[in-house]
């Protein structure tokens, strides 16, 4: 009896072990993934570069219609941006379209 606790606490052990190291390979990667999109960030900020935004009526039309935080709900709905990268996002938009 004590032999097969020892085997069980044993196998326990070794999944607690494997699922923590996928839990903390996963974290090192998302940190990764977040310092290389800030350096980019950074260099197309310096270069100057705008990421073309891709054809967004909806959010156009809120735009030329005045309403600014429905632009920016409808740009973050479309995109999963946070609410700082849709509210830089519209503005641009709406500078470029001239409003």
């Amino acid at each position: 009896m004590g032999y097969v606790l020892t085997i069980v606490l044993f196998a326990a052990l070794v999944m607690l072990g494997v699922s923590t190291s996928r839990s903390t390979k996963q974290a090192d990667m998302s940190a990764r993934l977040a310092k290389i999109e800030r350096k980019l960030q950074a260099v197309m900020d310096h270069l100057g570069v705008v990421e073309a935004e891709a054809n967004m009526p909806e959010v156009e039309s809120r735009l030329d219609r005045g309403e600014k935080i429905q632009a920016i709900k409808a740009y973050r709905d479309l995109t999963g941006a946070s609410l700082k990268e849709a509210k830089d996002a519209v503005e641009e938009m709406a500078k470029t379209r001239g409003l």
